[in-house]
């Protein structure tokens, strides 16, 4: 390696020589760090700590680092492990997106493509966009456009409230004059009630006449108002489409120039990568993700990786749940079609997601009559059959009670939750179950243990949830666009740093206890062994230990319990 590339690969303070290699590569999307990356990743975060190259807000406290003022903003880091050619271990370091708004530190991989060099097309591109920008911005804030778009909105109002009031009129005299005939034809005579239809048939024509006349007349100065605008607005709208097609030709051109290696050499840009999958575009910030640096670096210098892992550096973002020095794996949407190529020929720990953890476990049966059947579901078994295991509680109650008709499975529970459900054996039974769960009739209780303290003895958490698109099956708090999610929760004990939980859902998302529990605007304590927000350990220590139902056939309320097994 030459000096510049000697740089970025750093050699492990402490003595590793009695950690053995693994075998095999990191699978970057489900993973315990090797002892090599944790410690790699340890002296990563002592160098973030006392390093004084550069400022970056993260959020932390200020005896943690030193504050900048602006938007505190966390960032995922990684280390990668590498071999090199004569024998030596060491690693790389890398950062998500930008630090201290620059691509380029001391001790860190650069990017697949700078965007931010000086002279680059994207700058220049970005230059231009602004320049719109600004002239939007201008032609919107300019009294006379502000006045002439006041005018046409207020026209367009009240053209609408009042053809709509006389639009009430004509169905309000309809229905009088449909009186006044169904009256004439029992009490008038058969002339005076032709004399009558004929008088009702021409006020109906008087009234519509007039109606199309206002019509006309409130058409005539919505025209006059969207004329007097439409120059403004024309030139305005020709600016956002001329934005438009420059940041999507700035935007194609750049997923072009990131171009990225794998063992053989082979190159690949991101265009290519993902028009291979369903969404045929990479997402933004696609390629500038710790773990593609770092394996993109070590195949330019022929080193050889052996272990990856990455941590979150600073406080929660608002959404996702990262916690400050959390380990995570990579993302799915951005990374999982890069990795796929640059990790092809690389022999990579097995895929714990593809392991069916559940073969061995068995269903319990808590209750059964001829409508329904009561189970206590073992952790780590699917509610419903998935992509790549089939076996499930739906394919094993199908098995069991194979004269059983309807759907089965009225509810879920994930997969790595453990605790009751209740399966229906008819069509009635699941229609009479589906309904009580709709409308909220069902009571159901969770216990959890939770690691940390809660300071709250009780309360209700209510955050919306949707998934993360970049990142299935994650879920991301969104005020936004998330749908209603509620929880009450009541502590039971707190016993060494620990707090044992129950939780009462009002609401039925995915991951919503996981979440509301780990979340910082939630309890910000993730539940125990929690591999998705929290740290993986054995099990996750979630489970549904009651019910309370309406009986199908006997209409009696039924409550059935099931004690946790930690």
């Amino acid at each position: 390696m030459n000096k510049l590339q000697a740089i970025k690969y750093n050699s492990f303070l402490s003595d590793i020589s009695k950690i053995e290699l693994p075998k095999k590569f990191t699978f970057p999307f489900y993973y315990e760090p090797h002892d090599l990356a944790t410690l790699a990743c340890e002296e990563l975060q002592h160098h973030i700590t006392n390093q004084s190259e550069w400022d970056h807000n993260f959020g932390l406290p200020e005896n943690d680092l030193t504050l900048q003022d602006g938007v505190a903003i966390g960032k995922m880091f990684g280390a990668l492990v590498v071999q090199t050619p004569s024998g030596d271990i060491g690693y790389l370091a890398a950062f998500s997106g930008k630090l201290a708004d620059s691509n380029h530190h001391k001790m860190f991989v650069p990017p697949v493509y700078d965007m931010l060099k000086e002279g680059d097309f994207f700058l220049k591109g970005g230059v231009e966009i602004i320049a719109i920008n600004k002239e939007v911005e201008k032609l919107e804030n300019e009294t006379n456009y502000q006045q002439l778009l006041k005018n046409y909105k207020d026209c367009s109002r009240e053209a609408a409230d009042d053809l709509a009031s006389k639009k009430k009129a004509l169905r309000e005299n309809k229905k009088k004059r449909k009186v006044i005939r169904e009256k004439g034809r029992t009490e008038l005579s058969e002339l005076d009630f032709i004399d009558l239809q004929e008088e009702l048939k021409d006020e109906s024509l008087k009234y519509q006449y007039f109606f199309r006349k206002d019509e006309k007349l409130w058409n005539e100065k919505l025209a006059a108002a969207k004329e007097d605008l439409s120059p403004l607005l024309n030139r305005i709208n020709e600016l956002k489409e001329e934005r438009k097609e420059k940041s999507n030709h700035l935007q194609n051109r750049l997923f072009s120039e990131y171009k990225f290696l794998n063992k053989k050499g082979e190159t690949q840009s991101l265009m290519n990568i993902f028009n291979e999958t369903v969404l045929k575009k990479p997402p933004a910030g696609a390629g500038e993700c710790a773990a593609p640096k770092l394996l993109q670096y070590a195949f330019l210098n022929n080193l050889k990786p052996i272990a990856l892992a990455e941590f979150w550096w600073g406080e929660s973002p608002p959404a996702e749940v990262k916690k400050h020095l959390q380990f995570y794996p990579a993302c799915k949407g951005k990374c999982e079609p890069i990795l796929h190529h640059m990790l092809s020929e690389i022999e990579l720990d097995e895929n714990l997601l593809l392991v069916n953890l559940g073969k061995e476990k068995e269903i319990e049966i808590l209750h059964e009559d001829e409508d329904l059947v009561v189970i206590n579901k073992p952790a780590e078994l699917l509610s419903v059959p998935g992509k790549s295991i089939i076996d499930s509680v739906y394919t094993r109650m199908q098995a069991k009670y194979p004269n059983a008709t309807g759907p089965l499975i009225v509810h879920r529970l994930d997969m790595s939750t453990s605790g009751i459900m209740v399966i229906p054996l008819n069509k009635r039974t699941y229609g009479f179950l589906q309904k009580q769960f709709i409308n909220r009739l069902i009571n159901k209780k969770y216990v959890a243990l939770l690691e940390g303290i809660v300071p709250s003895d009780k309360g209700i958490i209510n955050l919306p949830l949707r998934g993360d698109l970049d990142d299935r099956p994650k879920q991301l708090v969104c005020f936004e666009h998330g749908k209603a999610s509620e929880t009450k929760f009541k502590v039971i004990e707190r016993l060494h740093n620990k707090t044992r939980i129950n939780f009462y859902p009002l609401t039925g998302r995915t991951h919503q206890l996981r979440v509301h529990a780990s979340h910082f605007k939630g309890l910000n304590t993730p539940i125990v062994g929690d591999d998705l927000y929290g740290t993986r350990s054995s099990r996750l220590h979630l489970h549904a230990e009651s019910i309370e139902f309406v009986h199908p056939t006997t209409l009696e309320k039924m409550k059935i319990k099931c004690k946790e097994e930690f």
